[in-house]
């Protein structure tokens, strides 16, 4: 049988739990849907996730950047 660690969990690296599904939508999400630039935001964060760095992701950034400025535009 494996031997159980008794180390206490490291409070930086803990997650708090907020009782919230993965599958709601926080604000930030309901946010952005609102604006119509959900895909492009989804593209921008995974690039960024991807490679760690935003300089890498200058192609998602302007995608998102002009769609945001273009429903900004269609709302005024």
């Amino acid at each position: 049988m494996p031997e159980q660690s008794t180390k206490p969990t490291d409070p930086k690296t803990t997650v708090p739990t907020t009782g919230i599904s993965d599958d709601d939508d926080d604000e930030w999400d309901k946010r952005i849907k609102r604006t119509g630039c959900f895909d492009e935001n989804e593209r921008l964060l995974i690039c960024h996730a991807d490679t760690g760095d935003w300089r890498q992701c200058t192609a998602q950034m302007l995608a998102f950047k002009q769609c945001m400025r273009r429903n900004a535009q269609t709302h005024d």
